[in-house]
């Protein structure tokens, strides 16, 4: 039922991604191809007084959106829907990075300070800007559900899967360790979890695209047939279940569930930005899709693209398999301890930008939030990564898969109807550069 669910609510969600997408890309005049302006307003300075800084901001976003979808998600794209469906990842991702435009535009028009911070995101630029406080609830309880009762449990899950490969230890000792580490960053605070994933995502970030190019070298006769698979792949019309329609479907779900474009999550977080210009922030935000999708995703299908991954027979499939089988394929008993860094690295940092999310939806429904109300979402959060480190794979990805299609519906219909203002915020940041 799951299964049936999942695919029904996916074929919807991608339809209005894909068509969202391509909606903005031109009403925006294609503003996801101006990377003068992205690598410009990263590096602007902004006002500290209060939040964080923009590129603070950025690093915690790309955080959140290079999790383990980046390594596990991809794999599992691979092995159930083929090579076409990576194609499809892409286009996904150069479409859907208007859409990130825009909500990240709504998310700094519609935001609410919060003390020293802002708080922000779909639930709030839903209830100000098309004054539909049920719906702006319906999407903060997706959030707390989703991200916070299933996001966190799947990092957990694959960290879990991952070291016990290099370690045969009862899993719900890694749990405890997990859970202590996780529980010093999050009481610390917004401010904590941004400074630790500033200085975090560059280097795991770089480790991980060092690790591909090294594969890639090493495997380079094989690089141009790879791509010459995918491309051909994306086109199979063999059957409208397993050729085309499927692979769009699994390479955009995938995609989005690693980059987040569309479903709103990151205007989360990139809302706390001490920047005022919308727009600025809307184009600094847009590097994440492609750093996400074009390199550490490609990184990762070309690590298992070289190895004999076909020949793997699985159940309980996470997808965090097929990559640990490529990584000691390439490179024998170390890959599993480099696989091991970058899954603990990337998904410690989505933890916390997920458990962020949690903490943003929560204050949505409780406007004078009580320590009492933080402490009790902290230890649920804590309590949802350690039983992910135990449950089964495929129950938390359908479980998870289906929300996220849900919040994607929800957030492709806010941007339509409030479409007008992120119009009129690119003009004015057009105008306003040009005077």
């Amino acid at each position: 039922m799951l299964e049936i669910i999942n695919k029904l609510v996916w074929a919807l969600a991608s339809a209005l991604i894909f068509i969202s997408g391509i909606y903005f890309t031109f009403k925006l005049r294609g503003v996801q191809f101006d990377f003068k302006q992205m690598f410009k307003n990263l590096i602007k300075k902004e006002n500290k007084k209060r939040g964080i800084t923009p590129i603070q901001s950025f690093f915690m976003t790309l955080g959140s959106r290079i999790g383990v979808g980046s390594i596990a998600g991809v794999s599992l794209a691979l092995y159930i829907g083929g090579p076409g469906s990576i194609f499809w990842m892409w286009i996904s991702a150069f479409l859907s990075a208007s859409n990130t435009f825009s909500e990240t535009v709504l998310g700094i028009i519609y935001r609410k300070q919060d003390g020293n911070e802002y708080k922000g995101g779909p639930s709030y630029y839903i209830k100000e800007g098309l004054k539909k406080t049920w719906l702006g609830s319906l999407y903060a309880l997706l959030i707390l559900v989703s991200y916070v009762g299933g996001f966190v449990g799947i990092q957990g899950n694959t960290i879990t899967k991952s070291f016990v490969e290099i370690i045969n230890i009862p899993k719900f000792i890694i749990g405890i360790l997990l859970v202590l580490i996780t529980s010093l960053i999050i009481y610390g605070g917004l401010k904590k979890i941004a400074s630790f994933s500033s200085k975090l995502v560059p280097i795991m970030t770089l480790l991980y695209i060092g690790i591909a190019v090294f594969v890639s070298i090493k495997n380079i006769t094989l690089i141009p047939n790879i791509f010459k698979e995918i491309i051909t792949s994306a086109f199979t019309f063999k059957s409208i279940y397993g050729g085309i329609f499927y692979s769009i479907i699994i390479g955009m779900q995938r995609g989005i569930f690693s980059n987040e474009a569309g479903l709103g999550t990151g205007s989360i977080t990139s809302s706390t930005s001490s920047t005022n210009s919308p727009a600025s922030q809307g184009y600094i935000q847009m590097l994440g899709i492609y750093i996400t999708t074009l390199l550490i995703c490609t990184s990762t299908v070309i690590i298992v693209m070289t190895s004999n991954y076909k020949e793997l027979v699985l159940t309980d499939v996470n997808g965090i398999e097929i990559t640990q089988y490529a990584f000691q394929y390439h490179l024998g008993s170390v890959g599993n301890i480099l696989l091991f860094i970058s899954v603990l690295l990337f998904s410690f940092t989505t933890i916390l930008t997920g458990y962020y999310d949690g903490e943003s939806s929560l204050k949505y429904f409780i406007e004078k939030i009580k320590p009492i109300h933080l402490n009790l979402l902290k230890i649920s959060s804590l309590i949802v990564l350690f039983l992910g480190c135990i449950l089964s794979s495929s129950f938390l990805w359908s479980f998870v898969d289906i929300l996220v299609a849900f919040l994607a519906i929800i957030n492709i219909y806010a941007l339509f109807k409030l479409k007008e203002d992120v119009f009129f915020e690119l003009n004015f940041y057009k105008n306003k550069k040009n005077n």
